[in-house]
Parts: C-alpha cells; sequence; structure tokens
C-alpha cells in the first residue's frame, strides 16, 4: 500500500498585505461606505486616480 503525503501550505501573508491595503485606500482617499466596498476589489485603481490627479 502507498502512502501519500499531504502536504498544507498557507499564503496568509499575501491576504495580509491585501486588507492592509485596502483598509489604508479607504483611509487615506476618505472613501464613503459603498466606494469603500468597491474598493475591495479595485483598490490600486483608486490609489492610482488620487496620485496621477496630485
Amino acid at each position: 500500500m502507498d502512502k501519500q503525503r499531504i502536504r498544507i501550505e498557507q499564503h496568509s501573508g499575501l491576504g495580509i498585505v491585501w486588507f492592509a491595503g485596502w483598509l489604508f485606500t479607504i483611509g487615506y482617499l476618505d472613501l464613503s461606505f459603498l466606494r469603500g466596498v468597491l474598493a475591495i476589489v479595485v483598490w490600486p485603481y483608486f490609489l492610482g486616480v488620487d496620485f496621477a490627479g496630485s
């Protein structure tokens, strides 16, 4: 009987960076609730628009 090795990898570091970036975007750009929800997906876009206009 062959034994299979099960390997479990955790990639929580990237999720923490993403979450921190999302929170930074909401605070830095002073987004409303609905724009903050939209920023869950496209927070780099909001930062790019703000930095391009500066």
